[in-house]
């Protein structure tokens, strides 16, 4: 069977910076959904409880799960206010480019912490985000499945043909032992 490979973030909404509507720190009941922005797929989002503390420093360290579709540039992250007059209320958005968290020389499933800055609606400056991203990646071949390691691996080949092993000592040079 051929191999699939899936990729899922896991993103922790950990907490909000001065959430305000029409300039009016939020009270109560905010709460985030993050959702994949794709070009080649719907976007698949999931959703949070609303924070119960009641302010506009809500703090919700909370763990979502959303499928990365291939092809995907960004995550969206946006802050709602649930209100039994008004409906959901939208507070701010973030776009997070994908780029942020995946790749360079962080491993696969490396943590990455973040904080952004929100726009509301008319693309104003309103708070602040702060999560954590985490590319969670699994490997399927046949039934069984492997997980990545989470260390990173270093070292430099050595001859291909012959042996497949790899060199990970480091060369140190004593300047003592140098002098005639």
């Amino acid at each position: 069977m051929a191999n699939t490979h899936h990729r899922r973030l896991e993103v922790t909404v950990i907490s909000g910076e001065d959430l305000r509507i029409n300039d009016k720190p939020i009270k109560n009941n905010a709460f985030v959904t993050v959702k994949a922005d794709s070009h080649s797929s719907p976007s698949l989002y999931d959703s949070m409880k609303p924070d119960a503390r009641g302010e506009s420093y809500p703090y919700w360290d909370e763990k979502l799960h959303v499928d990365l579709p291939a092809g995907s540039r960004y995550v969206v992250v946006e802050v709602h206010r649930r209100s039994s007059s008004a409906g959901d209320v939208l507070v701010g958005t973030a776009w997070i480019p994908v780029s942020d968290f995946v790749g360079g020389y962080a491993p696969e499933n490396y943590q990455h912490f973040l904080s952004y800055r929100l726009r509301d609606a008319k693309g104003q400056r309103n708070g602040i985000i702060n999560i954590s991203v985490r590319m969670v990646t699994s490997s399927y071949k046949g039934t069984s499945s492997s997980s990545s390691s989470s260390v990173p691996k270093f070292g430099i080949p050595m001859d291909r043909e012959k042996n497949s092993r790899t060199v990970t000592g480091v060369p140190i040079w004593y300047p003592n032992q140098c002098k005639s």
